[in-house]
C-alpha cells in the first residue's frame, strides 16, 4: 500500500476540512486545521520523502474572491515538484493541459465529467482527448444515501445518480490512468473508515487486475482514518492494492498520528 500525501487549498490557504461542510456560499467550511506554511513547503517534504502521485485539491471554485490565491498556491507547489504531484478542482478539458505545463502529473476530474447528475461521455472523451487517459485521474468521490454509495459533485455538495458499484468501476476504469475516492461523509472526522465502500474497493480492484492480466489500476481512498488500527484494517483488506490518504488524523495536519509511522506502516 502506498501512502499519497495531500495539499488542500482553500482561501488561498493549506487546510485540512470536514469534506461534508464545504459551501461555496460565502466560501464556508469547518476547518480542522489551516497550516501556518505554504503549499510549496508540503510539496517539498513530499518530494524528500519521495512521496510521488500525491494530490493538490483547490477547494474554491473559478468563481470565488479567493480562487486566484488558491490557484497560486496551487501552482507553485506544482513548481516545487514538477512531475510528482497530480492536481484536481476545477479541471475542464480546456484548462488540463495547463496544469499539466504547469507539472502535474495527472489531472484530477469529476464535476465535469458528471453532469447534471450523470456522467458526460462527451465531456470525458474530451478530456481523453485533450491530455491522454495516460494523465487522466477519476475522482469517484461519493456520499451515502438509501444504503449505497453515489458519486457527489461541486466540491462533494451535489448527489448525482451514478453508484459506486464493481460495475460501474469497471466500466471507468476503461477510460483514465487511477481513481481518487473520498468518503465525503467521514472525510475530515478522524472517526473511521467507510468499511463497506472499501469492501467494494477491493473488490472492484481484484477485478481490474484480472482484467489486465495481473496489472493493477490504482485506487486512492481517502477519508476517516483515524488510528493505526484503521491502516491497518485497510491495509489487510486492500490487498496492498488501496493506497490511502491521511489528512486530519496526521501530525503534519495537526493530528495525532505520526508521519513517519504512518509511511512505515504502509510500506512493511
Amino acid at each position: 500500500m502506498e501512502f499519497r500525501p495531500c495539499i488542500d487549498i482553500h482561501n488561498g490557504k493549506v487546510k485540512q476540512i470536514v469534506g461534508g461542510s464545504l459551501r461555496d456560499q460565502g466560501d464556508q467550511a469547518k476547518e480542522n486545521f489551516v497550516s501556518g506554511q505554504d503549499a510549496s513547503f508540503y510539496a517539498e517534504l513530499y518530494r524528500g520523502k519521495n512521496l510521488a502521485n500525491g494530490h493538490i485539491i483547490l477547494l474554491n471554485p473559478p468563481s470565488s474572491e479567493y480562487y486566484e490565491e488558491t490557484l497560486e498556491q496551487a501552482k507553485a507547489a506544482l513548481g516545487a515538484w514538477s512531475g510528482g504531484l497530480q492536481i484536481g478542482g476545477g479541471i475542464h478539458a480546456d484548462n488540463a493541459a495547463e496544469f499539466l505545463e504547469a507539472g502535474a502529473s495527472h489531472v484530477i476530474v469529476t464535476s465535469y465529467v458528471f453532469k447534471n447528475g450523470q456522467i458526460s461521455y462527451e465531456n470525458l472523451e474530451k478530456l481523453e482527448s485533450a491530455v491522454g487517459k495516460e494523465r487522466l485521474v477519476l475522482d469517484l468521490s461519493c456520499r451515502k444515501k438509501d444504503g449505497k454509495y453515489f458519486i457527489v459533485t461541486d466540491r462533494w455538495q451535489k448527489f448525482t445518480e451514478v453508484e459506486v458499484t464493481v460495475e460501474s468501476l469497471l466500466e471507468f476504469s476503461e477510460h483514465c490512468d487511477e481513481f481518487l475516492i473520498h468518503a465525503a461523509d467521514v472525510e475530515g472526522k478522524a472517526q473511521g473508515v467507510e468499511r463497506e465502500l472499501v469492501t467494494i474497493l477491493r473488490k472492484a480492484s481484484d477485478a481490474m487486475c484480472e482484467r489486465r492480466g495481473g496489472r493493477v489500476f490504482p485506487i486512492t481512498y481517502a477519508g476517516g482514518v483515524g488510528s493505526y488500527d484503521d491502516l491497518r484494517w485497510l491495509k489487510e483488506e486492500g490487498g496492498d492494492n488501496i493506497h490511502v490518504t491521511i489528512g486530519s488524523a496526521l501530525d503534519l495536519f495537526g493530528g495525532q498520528m505520526d508521519f513517519e509511522e504512518v509511511l512505515r506502516i504502509c510500506r512493511s
